[in-house]
């Protein structure tokens, strides 16, 4: 039976949401992650220091006892975001970066940005403040096909906020294609992308080939398999420009398998280390996981790696086909299939 200890990893994009759902959530992430950067796109949005610091308080309150787990927050940049605002995120050391929605681009972005340009004021003042700006990079315009959408915001988008504000440590968030890996790949130690686990184990065929299978619509939503197949050579390489972010996104059964709309979204957390332990051992980069995971991700954001480890088995499981999610039920990812490795329960001290 193989093992493998690691640094304990961090994830650098996820979805806990808020109140009945919220303990749930953070119950599987801090499980396995030492840290999570936390999305903000509730309804209201988090788009404050204090809102930020209240949402935390939230999610602190959730953690489980004996869990040493530290939720890092973003603010989401609305219209409205002032100089101010920016100013109080960069002097709060809770606060890990600001994150940028296309309006319409995904669940709850609403609040998000029409006219991109129009936030360059805001993008100068994180540059000035060294607080990182996080990326969905689609663009919106419907006339554009979805499985284009990416390719097309780095084209539009990105490379002119890069051009723009050389200095801006930019994350492009759960990168689905070709064009962003190579776009990404060795350009500047300002940049960098996350990677999720959903996005390297299945393609757009897995999810319409024999009929449409909702856990598996997502946003940016599943590409071909040559694409597929760049991402799992980008978080393999051991390029320390590509990092893990499960994009973990919660939905009540209810609104997944919905007639009138599936929601966007793939559950993860429950597995999130198992399932890329799955990619990296099929790849036959297994020794690359813990960079990927553990390493990567704090060194751009300028972060202490964690001293803490955790040990890895190959000892298959079956997943829950259900857990619970407030007063609902929540379907995870590979609910009711084998996963190949797991977790063990046990925390390592540091060697």
């Amino acid at each position: 039976m193989r093992t493998l200890t690691l640094t304990r990893p961090d994830d650098w994009h996820i979805h806990l949401r808020d109140g009945d759902y919220l303990c749930q959530t953070v119950k599987d992430v801090a499980r396995q992650f030492g840290r999570a950067i936390v999305m903000p796109n509730l309804s209201p949005p988090v788009s404050t220091v204090a809102d930020a610091a209240a949402y935390r308080g939230r999610i602190l309150d959730c953690v489980p006892s004996g869990d040493a787990f530290e939720p890092l927050m973003t603010l989401y940049l609305t219209p409205g975001t002032t100089i101010d605002d920016i100013a109080a995120a960069s002097s709060a050391d809770f606060v890990a970066g600001c994150k940028l929605y296309p309006a319409g681009a995904t669940t709850n972005s609403d609040a998000g940005v029409s006219a991109i340009t129009d936030l360059y004021p805001i993008f100068e003042a994180m540059q000035k403040g060294q607080l990182p700006l996080l990326i969905h990079g689609e663009v919106t315009d419907p006339t554009v096909d979805i499985f284009d959408r990416e390719a097309r915001f780095i084209d539009e988008s990105l490379d002119p906020i890069r051009r723009q504000f050389p200095e801006l440590k930019i994350v492009f968030e759960h990168i689905t294609t070709r064009e962003a890996v190579d776009y990404v790949r060795g350009q500047s130690p300002h940049l960098a992308a996350t990677i999720t686990a959903h996005h390297l184990l299945y393609d757009r065929t897995d999810m319409l080939g024999s009929g449409m299978k909702p856990i598996l619509f997502c946003l940016p939503i599943l590409k071909r398999d040559s694409h597929q197949r760049a991402l799992i050579d980008a978080a393999t390489s051991g390029d320390p420009s590509f990092f893990l972010g499960t994009d973990s996104a919660p939905h009540p059964r209810s609104k997944k398998e919905n007639a009138c709309g599936c929601a966007a979204g793939c559950y993860t957390a429950h597995a999130g280390i198992e399932l890329y332990a799955e990619v990296f051992d099929a790849a036959g980069h297994l020794d690359r996981l813990e960079a990927f995971a553990s390493h990567f991700g704090p060194d751009f954001y300028g972060m202490a790696r964690n001293q803490s480890q955790i040990t890895l088995v190959e000892e298959p499981w079956t997943a829950p086909q259900t857990l619970p999610f407030g007063n609902e039920q929540l379907m995870p990812l590979r609910g009711g299939e084998v996963i190949r490795w797991q977790m063990m329960q046990t925390p390592v001290a540091p060697s």
